[in-house]
């Protein structure tokens, strides 16, 4: 299973980024066989409008079926859910320490948008 991780950076020790659309980069991590690749968001970051769902749309592609995040707003949380893919907000640390904790369960999985949209 594919989950993927917003990033400030393109590493597994780069910090979580708090925005989801804005976001510089997602870590698309495969849980299966502990392999990661790294996507750049300077598509939907840079947008004017509709980063949110465009970013969503891009997450779905690479088959994920989690997000890990700091905020999602209500926009991309609603293109995530059509998607079938289930997103966590909170998140604060390191991307391994975000895929740590949803490997121990350690998550809770919102169910709703954490900020209102355009934040």
């Amino acid at each position: 299973m594919k989950i993927v991780i917003t990033s400030n950076g393109t590493t597994l020790q780069s910090e979580v980024d708090p925005r989801f659309a804005r976001a510089s980069y997602f870590i698309v991590y495969d849980v299966d066989n502990d392999s990661h690749e790294v996507v750049d968001n300077a598509q939907s970051a840079d947008a004017v409008h509709g980063a949110g769902p465009q970013a969503a749309e891009n997450i779905s592609r690479t088959g994920a079926k989690v997000l890990i995040t700091g905020n999602c707003g209500p926009n991309a949380f609603r293109v995530l859910g059509a998607a079938g893919i289930e997103v966590y907000t909170g998140f604060s640390g390191t991307v391994f320490e975000a895929i740590n904790a949803f490997k121990k369960g350690e998550l809770k999985k919102s169910s709703g948008a954490s900020v209102k949209g355009h934040w």
